[in-house]
């Protein structure tokens, strides 16, 4: 006897799964289950990697800040030292110069000790006189300084100031007929302008 279709059922119906999903759909959803515990476990990791260059940035930041901190404080002493040196510089610069005027003034004191022995003994005095120059001129060239004293040469109003003019028929006119008094320069600057007589040509009738 032949089996007969139940009417309204395709041929082979009967073959699916009776809860009707297919089976796709139960891969699809078994695969869906494993993605997500790899995607926790992958974030976890990136957790820990985040954590670890977190902590390992902080390290680094703490060693160059305390670099830093080193840095200024060392900054700050080199500057106070540099204050220092600058101020003893100042206050003792003159110290050599200074210990050779005690001589010139030692000098000074004998002679005018000198002339009140030997009143009237001019050639003592004037000898006397004579070493203290030199001692002090030397003690001047030590310490850069220089005389200006340009007669006969060309005015120069940079080193020379000008008090008064003298007509001449020697000398060429702007020229320094006679110093007034001296000046002086101390390492090519100039601390007092010589006082200077200016030649000029003679009013001819």
């Amino acid at each position: 006897m032949s089996q007969k279709n139940t009417p309204g059922t395709p041929h082979g119906e009967h073959d699916k799964p009776a809860s009707g999903t297919s089976q796709p759909d139960i891969e699809n959803a078994q695969n869906a289950g494993t993605e997500d515990v790899d995607t926790d476990a992958d974030v976890a990791m990136d957790a820990d990697e985040l954590q670890a260059a977190l902590d390992q940035a902080q390290v680094e930041a703490a060693q160059y800040r305390d670099q830093a901190v080193r840095a200024m404080a060392e900054a700050e002493n080199t500057r106070k030292r540099a204050q220092r040196d600058v101020e003893s510089a100042r206050k003792f610069a003159l110290e050599k110069f200074a210990s050779d005027l005690l001589g010139v003034r030692d000098s000074l004191e004998l002679g005018l000790k000198a002339a009140e022995d030997n009143a009237g003994d001019f050639d003592k005095l004037k000898e006397g006189m004579d070493m203290t120059f030199r001692m002090l001129a030397t003690s001047m060239e030590k310490v850069g300084i220089e005389a200006i004293n340009p007669e006969g040469e060309a005015f120069n109003p940079e080193f020379h100031e000008a008090v008064s003019t003298q007509p001449s028929d020697d000398l060429p006119a702007n020229s320094v007929a006679a110093v007034m008094q001296k000046g002086y320069m101390l390492n090519g600057r100039v601390l007092r302008a010589a006082m200077v007589m200016v030649a000029k040509p003679t009013d001819k009738p």
